[in-house]
């Protein structure tokens, strides 16, 4: 790969970072209940009270995640935006000691052809998805620029039957140039993803023993080469469990900052991953820092405060029980029914009919929740929450500033709201079982009553009534 290095300041000043926690634990009691009301007024809080909130004591927790949960819904509203991952290729030249993708594990190594890429989609469009993230590792001999870029052609070309079309491609491939994220963004991606993994620089060396992405800040940088590029729609994320969970917190907010000064627009998304069991992964004696439930919630929390317009994305990483309490702390997305090695779909596919599971299929990560796509959209309505597979803003330009704009007005919630309940309709006459499709339409008819604007209330009736008449699809506003 060509590197190339951007001038740009220094921006994770891991010393600032670390003063400021310091001082974050001396906070009074009495200051972190100004603290919240400041955030729940969106008023912006500063490094240190990002820091003191995350430093609070535990008996703040049940007003912290009562000021997460209503600034969710402020912004967001009931919505739960859906995905998948992708796998394509696990080929990769890097040594990540975390990840069991990483260049010194042997096992039988692929990358999927266009025909395999095209049946995977098949797959994941007949369990109702319209979104997905591409995954690749990074080996530009066996997955260059070109194949990635194929792929996506492919993906968005293949339909599966009346509704069944990917809508919308996040990608998360590694570091580039601006030259290949203006390929990306020329074949139509939604949001490049990108996992800073740690932000501390000698845990950073010490977990990426090898390879291009052992460069800690052409890596850091990526999102500046990307926003050059073209793409105003980029995701963040660490992985909870390499350094101290709440430098790494704090780390994201500052780095969101700075390309919100640089580039007028910060982060579309901040995933939430912890580390998992994976091949070569010894979670007990090598990685201390992993937090346990209640610090991870805390942390969302904080985040959901710290940067409010911002999506935030949970995996299946995380168990059902876990999914289920980070709701109240401020995820929008997450993945239902995901495979996690190349070529997954198709093989849990053979695995249901056959009962043979495919001994070469090397998954990435332990997944923490198995339940089908299905049971997870009847879970989620019953939790009286709208699962959304929308991907109207995407292709209506409503991306990177004019997103955020619409976000801080409270304006975004106009549109989304009635798309959600048209993509939840496509969903419930196509894909779902009898009684998701009875519990959802409840759900619809309920959810149409609460549209703010009539024009957009009564457009969207007519809007449902087409999709369950089987004269409609993919409408939105």
């Amino acid at each position: 790969m060509l590197i190339e290095h951007m001038e740009i300041e220094e921006f994770i000043r891991p010393a600032e970072i670390e003063t400021i926690l310091a001082q974050a634990a001396a906070t009074p009691d009495s200051e972190i209940g100004a603290i919240l009301d400041k955030a729940s007024r969106f008023a912006g809080l500063t490094h240190l009270e990002v820091a003191s909130l995350l430093k609070m004591d535990d008996k703040h927790l049940p007003r912290l995640f009562q000021v997460a949960r209503r600034i969710k819904d402020e912004i967001y509203g009931n919505r739960i935006v859906m995905f998948a991952p992708l796998y394509v290729s696990d080929y990769c030249v890097n040594r990540c000691a975390y990840c069991s993708y990483n260049d010194c594990h042997s096992f039988r190594r692929r990358k999927l052809t266009q025909e395999e890429v095209r049946d995977e989609i098949i797959e994941i469009v007949n369990m109702g998805h319209k979104r997905i993230a591409l995954e690749a590792g990074e080996d530009d001999d066996h997955c260059p620029i070109d194949y990635i870029l194929e792929c996506l052609r492919t993906i968005y070309q293949t339909q599966a039957d009346l509704s069944g079309e990917i809508r919308r491609v996040n990608v998360n491939i590694a570091a580039t140039t601006v030259e290949n994220y203006r390929k990306l963004k020329d074949v139509g991606i939604g949001t490049y993803i990108l996992f800073q993994e740690t932000y501390h620089q000698p845990s950073y060396k010490k977990y990426h023993l090898n390879g291009p992405k052992k460069d800690y800040w052409y890596h850091t940088t990526a999102f500046d080469r990307a926003m050059t590029g073209g793409i105003d729609d980029v995701g963040a994320g660490v992985l909870f469990g390499l350094h101290d969970p709440y430098f790494e917190a704090l780390a994201m907010v500052i780095h969101n900052e700075h390309l919100e000064k640089e580039y007028g627009v910060g982060f579309h998304t901040i995933s939430v991953p912890r580390i998992r069991p994976a091949t070569g992964v010894d979670l007990d004696t090598v990685y201390p820092h992993a937090p346990d439930d209640e610090t991870f919630k805390k942390i969302v929390a904080v985040l959901r405060l710290a940067v409010p317009y911002t999506g935030m994305i949970i995996s299946t990483r995380e168990s059902a029980a876990m999914r289920k309490d980070l709701l109240d702390c401020g995820i929008t997305q997450m993945s239902a029914c995901s495979a996690v090695g190349v070529g997954g779909y198709m093989a849990e596919k053979r695995r249901r009919e056959t009962g043979v599971i495919d001994p070469d299929l090397t998954a990435q990560f332990a997944k923490n929740d198995e339940r089908s796509a299905d049971e997870i959209i009847h879970w989620l309505m019953e939790e009286g929450l709208v699962p959304s597979w929308c991907t109207a803003c995407y292709r209506s330009g409503r991306t990177g500033d004019r997103f955020m704009a619409l976000a801080k007005s409270g304006q975004i919630k106009n549109v989304c709201h009635p798309n959600a309940l048209m993509t939840l309709s496509e969903y419930l006459e196509d894909y779902a079982s009898p009684e998701v499709k009875s519990l959802g339409y409840a759900l619809v008819d309920n959810e149409l009553d609460r549209v703010p604007k009539p024009e957009h209330r009564e457009k969207a009736r007519q809007n449902v009534e087409m999709i369950r008449s089987g004269k409609a699809r993919d409408l939105y506003f």
